[in-house]
């Protein structure tokens, strides 16, 4: 029940799920190393129960490591990896708040435009991060120093409920924008993974989160578009509801969202899964920028330079970072927070600053406006 909701008891089961990922994980490295030593040494007692030999000694006589022992050893060594990156992960990981700092050029983006800053934030899993608003509050001055002049939030603001933003606002409400903010719903904002007494129990809690965007200061785009217009040109932010590869629902509608816009000169749509980059934009619709989010990077991978890797790339060919083919890009914003394992490894919680820039063209320097 929506009622029977408490943060803390979320907390708290988060935090027994991290346990036991830290003790279980391990195991399951170390269990091969385990059966190949009971191997060996079943196979040691039959030979010498065949042969007659009682022991096996080396040619010095001195104890050295059997290969029983190296092998328990070496599984000891590489359970400890895990373990101890898990402990991190949910110790310092959740909140080592990273930077990603981008430039991207385009053909067709007007000269009013060139130069438009945009911080990038997704998935923040506001009922995870109970009792952490110190942390957040540090992730926001972050967000402000960049002096973005536009903020876009691509979806996941709840796990489930409304109510998991109580006393989250006077934090939250914080971030700045010299243009504007602009938001998308994700997938766990619709409380389809809650059992409702009643479709309108559930139908009063997604209300209730979409009267929280505008309490927060951003426009919620739903299905729709916003057009910020220059000195001499007008470009779109398009945002379209969560769109998914089943079993994630497909609330989302482009088409609408895109028909009035269509021949604007340059377009970015929000839209929390990546998925649909592929399956409706990608050399579909004039759109050269798209934002997503939702894979989390699994919070778990491994990111050096150019190199990246985690097992969420099994299931989402584009999962973390920036994709481009031909004049489209799409980039994946790993997210703020964390849901179910609370931690993360190798996939630092992350705020994307992107410059916008036409190639060879001046920096805008004209104000700009927003009309809808």
């Amino acid at each position: 029940m929506y009622n029977d909701y408490d943060p803390a008891v979320q907390h708290r089961i988060y935090g027994f799920v991290g346990m036991l990922l830290a003790f279980y994980i391990p195991k399951f490295l170390f269990i091969p190393f385990h059966f190949s030593e009971d191997i060996i040494r079943y196979s040691s007692m039959l030979i010498i129960r065949i042969f007659g030999r009682r022991k096996i000694t080396g040619n010095t006589g001195s104890l050295k490591i059997s290969r029983m022992t190296f092998l328990s050893q070496t599984g000891l060594i590489l359970a400890a990896i895990p373990f101890g990156s898990i402990i991190y992960g949910m110790a310092a990981g959740r909140f080592n708040f990273r930077i990603e700092k981008i430039s991207l050029n385009f053909k067709n983006l007007p000269d009013d435009f060139s130069g438009l800053s945009i911080v990038h934030i997704s998935d923040l899993h506001i009922g995870s991060l109970y009792g952490h608003q110190e942390k957040i509050s540090l992730a926001v001055e972050m967000i402000n120093s960049l002096s973005p002049d536009i903020i876009c939030f691509t979806g996941d603001l709840v796990n489930d409920f409304a109510n998991e933003l109580n006393g989250w606002f006077e934090v939250l409400d914080k971030m700045k924008a010299r243009i504007g903010k602009y938001s998308v719903l994700g997938n766990h904002d619709y409380g389809d993974y809650h059992y409702w007494e009643s479709d309108d129990a559930k139908k009063k809690n997604l209300e209730k989160i979409k009267d929280a965007h505008h309490r927060l200061g951003f426009r919620l785009l739903q299905n729709e578009s916003i057009t910020l217009t220059g000195e001499n040109s007008s470009i779109a932010i398009i945002g379209v509801e969560n769109w998914g590869k089943p079993p994630f629902a497909q609330y989302g509608d482009l088409n609408a969202a895109y028909g009035n816009v269509e021949n604007m000169p340059f377009n970015i749509l929000l839209s929390h899964d990546p998925s649909h980059w592929d399956a409706e934009v990608l050399n579909k619709k004039n759109i050269p920028l798209t934002l997503s989010g939702h894979t989390h990077g699994m919070q778990f991978g491994v990111k050096i330079g150019k190199m990246k890797w985690s097992p969420v790339q099994l299931k989402y060919p584009r999962w973390a970072g920036l994709y481009t083919e031909g004049e489209q890009q799409l980039y994946v914003n790993c997210g703020l927070g964390y849901i179910g394992y609370p931690g993360r490894v190798g996939m630092p919680p992350e705020i994307t600053f992107l410059e916008l820039k036409k190639k060879a063209s001046p920096i805008m320097k004209q104000p700009l406006s927003q009309s809808i």
